[in-house]
């Protein structure tokens, strides 16, 4: 903090220079974001237990397989942050992921994290007597694919403790440089259908 305060206490009375100063704060906020999302990475190392492995191990999982199969940067990353909304929001932790990835990544990519929750339904809740199939509201959707395939293949399939797994320090360059870009920049926002 610079110590610098702005001169209002509501908003309505706000000069130039006021907002001046508040966009500066946010624009050094917003570069400490890559910090910010490692540091909450690190937080499921310690939280939700009953799986084999850490929610921490698992999304690192889920990010090495998309990588071993070829994914691009952005799906990815979105492997590796789908789950970061399980701490503080455990009741739709994939709306609260999607919401941080979007203004960096391509629609597909944010889209396929926001449903994943839905899909993921489709290997359990059967058994508290839900509709696993729910997600096929979304059949015509142009991701449904992109997203049934990564829950099938990723999501899914990574609570392996034997699974040569990489360290959350080899998809770090990943994490800086998608969240250095500026966000809703058109390069990385365009529509893909």
């Amino acid at each position: 903090m610079t110590g610098r305060i702005v001169s209002f206490t509501q908003m309505k009375h706000g000069t130039r220079a006021d907002y001046e100063l508040l966009e500066q704060s946010e624009l050094a906020c917003a570069a400490a974001l890559p910090d910010q999302i490692l540091a909450a990475l690190r937080q499921l190392d310690h939280s939700l237990d009953g799986y084999p492995i850490s929610r921490l191990g698992h999304v690192l999982q889920v990010a090495t397989r998309a990588e071993a199969d070829g994914a691009d940067d952005e799906m990815i990353m979105a492997a590796l942050l789908h789950d970061v909304g399980d701490i503080l929001a455990p009741y739709n932790h994939a709306e609260f992921a999607a919401a941080i990835i979007r203004p960096y990544v391509r629609p597909e990519v944010s889209w396929v994290v926001e449903q994943h929750g839905l899909f993921q339904n489709y290997y359990y809740v059967h058994h508290f007597g839900g509709d696993r199939n729910a997600r096929d509201k979304y059949r015509s959707h142009p991701w449904f694919d992109s997203c049934a395939g990564f829950c099938e293949t990723w999501d899914q399939a990574s609570f392996d403790p034997a699974y040569p797994t990489k360290p959350l320090g080899h998809f770090e360059p990943l994490v800086r440089r998608i969240f250095s870009r500026k966000a809703h920049d058109p390069r990385y926002q365009a529509e893909a259908f």
